[in-house]
């Protein structure tokens, strides 16, 4: 079993933790929230906590999972990587921005070090069940490695290519996912004011080609039952959805899709919804717009 080094313990980080640790794996966690840390320490007695920077020394494999690219960056050039052993793994599985991973990657492996981006998809449920979808970038023999930890916490690990790879393909996927549930909810509405009831258009939906992982996963268990409860926020959503067209930017790519989808988004939490799940989209894209009339008039 290796010894794993765990920084971030919030709402994913937690639960991925506690799972390296139930399988047997030494555990070295630290957290701005040392309240979260005691609460992890209480209940995985073997755990230890990072007192010191001299800590990171014993870890084989050190894995962030913290808010975005600044904050990784300013934990591991911060005094993290320098602690740590030669030949240690950072394994990153936050969500940050390709490029800037690319570039700490590369940063790292100045310093003796390896590297992987592993950012994952499949939200809290995903992480207490060990059923996360694990995109990695970096290199294969690095993800040998890693495959024993990963096997713990998810049911699909795909190598996408190089350092940075992972996080582009994470964004990406959350571009596509938070199109859907845009896409999907308009449709639910304008069905509704039809008179279609929204249960009915989404077993249509879930028989046609409109079927997604949102008509199927989120419609009827989050939206229609009004628990609002998939336990991932429209600001991390949000987040995800401005480092894909920030990347896609980069490349000169024109994506004018991808840029009203982020404004869409942007708009709900400019409107102060950031913290609440993102299947209250649902809710937030229901205002009724001006008439038919109203629209007639206007182009008369």
């Amino acid at each position: 079993m290796s010894t794993i080094g765990f920084i971030g313990l919030g709402n994913m980080g937690f639960p991925m933790a506690s799972r390296l640790a139930e399988a047997g794996h030494t555990l070295i966690v630290d957290d701005r929230d040392k309240g979260a840390v005691q609460r992890f320490q209480d209940q995985h007695p073997t755990s230890r906590t990072a007192t010191d920077v001299k800590a990171w020394q014993d870890a084989d494999i050190i894995i962030t999972m913290l808010p975005n690219s600044d904050i990784v960056e300013a934990v591991l050039t911060g005094g993290v990587a320098a602690a740590a052993s030669l030949n240690t793994l950072f394994i990153d599985m936050s969500s940050s921005e390709p490029i800037r991973s690319r570039d700490l990657g590369a940063r790292l492996e100045r310093q003796g070090m390896r590297y992987l981006d592993a950012p994952v998809s499949g939200g809290v449920r995903g992480a207490q069940n060990g059923q996360l979808a694990i995109m990695v970038g970096g290199r294969w023999h690095d993800l040998d490695q890693a495959t024993e930890l990963f096997d713990v916490l998810g049911k699909s690990v795909i190598h996408v290519g190089d350092a940075g790879s992972g996080h582009a393909a994470k964004a990406l996927n959350n571009l596509v996912s938070a199109a859907s549930v845009a896409a999907t909810v308009e449709a639910l509405r304008v069905g509704e004011r039809f008179g279609i009831d929204p249960a009915t258009l989404t077993q249509v939906l879930n028989a046609s080609s409109g079927r997604s992982n949102t008509s199927e996963n989120k419609v009827a268990q989050f939206m229609l039952s009004g628990t609002f409860g998939s336990g991932f926020p429209i600001g991390l959503m949000t987040k995800d959805i401005k480092i894909a067209t920030a990347l896609a930017d980069s490349l000169g790519i024109d994506a004018r899709f991808s840029h009203d989808c982020e404004a869409i988004w942007q708009s709900v939490l400019d409107a102060g919804h950031g913290a609440e799940d993102h299947t209250r989209m649902y809710e937030y894209l229901a205002t009724p717009t001006k008439s038919f009339n109203d629209e007639r008039q206007i182009h008369a």
